[in-house]
């Protein structure tokens, strides 16, 4: 690139050499790489601490939001779409931008006409349109929780991202309409150290044929894993079969992965064709790979080795097929192996590369409002409910739980309450009743007590066990020395969060969620890098810098 041209020509030094790369060669990793780099220029350039990037869809008939981060966490929403309101309700920030076609800036969100409420409420907001040939494709938003943090040095550098990454996103926004974005795989990215070393394999492991075993507890998310290792692999546009070991009986699990000719066995009618054969040039994925029968894991393995399968009853050559194995399990396999229930051979073949997955309890505390926001969306688009949010009560309900089943008990939790709440908001009361009768038998407390109301309707009271006492009298000491630690930390580091995290030892999104715990907010006005702490008193709030 010539560097005569002018600033807003330039693709930023990171996004160049992708531009001679032809659209045939694109990949669904090419374009998580290139938004996420979009976007942490997007979130450096403005210091905010939310951005999202949507990219027009002609067959759905809106913006798509095509790559989302709040505080450090990317996102992956598959199906989320902004469509246009027909009820008078407010389009949003980001419909507006794209709708006029120029940039939309306001640092009070809440007295804006406009402003729609998406995921957390914000109050200072910036979109930008991504131009392409004079029209909108798309927009770039970025937000604060906090007013008038974004200046006009901010709009004009996110407008010149904008346009410096217009072909770029021109691209992924055709790809994207060529695809079933049904197949792309719900993730939220970044939630713990555990969760960063799993994201670290799956990027290295995906491009190779290399099998892959996934351990963890039930409802941790391995059919996830398995679903992102397939989607960021070379074989993404093959297919992807699954097979529950647990869900199909011993007899019938042979026929199932292999097939069987006709006359086999009693019934069979018809020739059928395994699991194997359909999973041929993809990914054939095997959850609850611990169920396996004995009997059949030396022909699990010589398909494995040999990529050689029989279907039952056949008596012609072994048929060649080409599939890459991902298993999952919950169960402990190589002590299965020392008691003989399970091969060894069949073990280290398969296990390769592992990845155990974290329980939620080992990273919920500093994500769970997140989640939960994250599984109220789904909930909200999937049944056609107008819930927004959770009320204060209800998040502190969820917090105190353990949630055995793990993130799948957290989905299903939020979309029970989704559905059961009478209001724009999930109360305490529309929780699922085992989860605040866990509650009340570890807490003490009554589950529920409903009393009359002039409605009829009951209202609940879980109690406030001493427990709850001690937490916030162990705050209340922590609270001043932490704020002044952090104060502290960034001033050293030039109010470069990231640099502060890494010294502290903790990784951003945790550093980001410190300094809105502590109110202390990186403002980037005349004087850069500047630090504000926000303090309460009373109904007052006094900004100290």
């Amino acid at each position: 690139m010539s560097a005569d041209r002018p600033p807003h020509e330039r693709p930023p030094p990171t996004l160049l050499g992708l531009h001679e790369r032809t659209d045939a060669e694109l990949h669904d990793a090419d374009i998580e790489s290139l938004e996420r780099r979009i976007m942490e220029l997007a979130l450096s350039r403005s210091g905010a601490s939310h951005g999202a990037i949507f990219l027009h869809d002609e067959k759905a008939g809106g913006l798509r939001v095509d790559f989302h981060v709040v505080a450090g966490l990317i996102i992956t929403l598959p199906g989320a779409v902004l469509h246009e309101r027909r009820d008078g309700r407010a389009n949003g920030i980001a419909w507006e931008a794209y709708k006029r076609n120029e940039p939309y800036c306001t640092g009070d969100a809440t007295a804006d006409p406009n402003y729609a409420r998406y995921f957390f409420d914000v109050r200072s907001i910036v979109a930008v349109p991504i131009p392409y040939q004079r029209r909108a494709i798309g927009v770039i938003s970025v937000s604060s929780p906090e007013r008038d943090t974004f200046k006009a040095a901010d709009v004009a550098a996110l407008e010149d991202l904008a346009a410096a990454s217009a072909k770029f996103l021109r691209r992924a926004q055709l790809y994207r309409a060529t695809r079933d974005d049904g197949r792309r795989p719900f993730l939220i990215k970044g939630l713990s150290a555990g969760w960063l070393e799993v994201e670290r394999r799956i990027e290295h492991v995906s491009p190779t044929d290399a099998p892959v075993l996934i351990h963890g507890e039930s409802g941790t998310g391995k059919d996830l894993v398995a679903r992102a290792t397939h989607f960021n692999s070379l074989r993404s546009n093959k297919p992807f079969v699954t097979v529950n070991c647990a869900a199909i009986p011993e007899t019938m699990l042979e026929s199932t992965l292999f097939g069987h000719v006709r006359g086999a066995f009693t019934g069979a009618s018809f020739e059928k064709l395994g699991e194997f054969q359909k999973a041929h040039g993809g990914t054939l994925f095997l959850d609850e790979l611990g169920e396996l029968p004995i009997a059949l894991q030396a022909k699990v393995l010589r398909a494995v080795e040999q990529g050689e399968i029989q279907p039952l009853g056949s008596n012609k050559p072994p048929e060649l097929v080409d599939v890459r194995l991902i298993c999952a399990t919950n169960r402990d396999l190589p002590a299965m192996c020392k008691r003989g229930e399970f091969r060894d051979d069949l073990y280290f073949r398969l296990s390769v590369i592992t990845m155990e997955l974290p329980p939620l309890r080992s990273y919920a505390r500093n994500n769970l409002e997140t989640m939960a926001q994250v599984f109220l969306q789904q909930a909200v688009s999937k049944h056609r409910l107008k819930v927004q949010r959770l009320s204060a009560e209800a998040l502190a309900t969820l917090e105190r739980y353990e949630f055995p089943g793990n993130v799948r008990e957290l989905k299903n939790t939020l979309e029970h309450a989704a559905i059961m709440a009478r209001g724009e908001a999930i109360e305490v009361a529309d929780l699922p009743s085992h989860v605040l009768a866990a509650l009340a038998t570890t807490e003490g407390a009554p589950a529920r007590s409903r009393g009359a109301t002039p409605s009829g309707v009951g209202t609940a009271d879980v109690g406030v066990p001493a427990m709850r006492v001690l937490k916030s009298m162990r705050e209340e000491w922590l609270a001043a020395p932490e704020r002044a630690y952090l104060i502290e930390l960034l001033a050293l580091c030039g109010s470069n969060v990231r640099a502060a995290a890494e010294k502290a030892g903790v990784n951003p999104v945790t550093m980001y969620r410190l300094l809105r715990k502590r109110r202390i907010v990186i403002r980037r006005e005349a004087r850069v890098g500047a630090v504000e702490v926000v303090r309460e008193s009373g109904d007052a709030k006094q900004r100290a810098r």
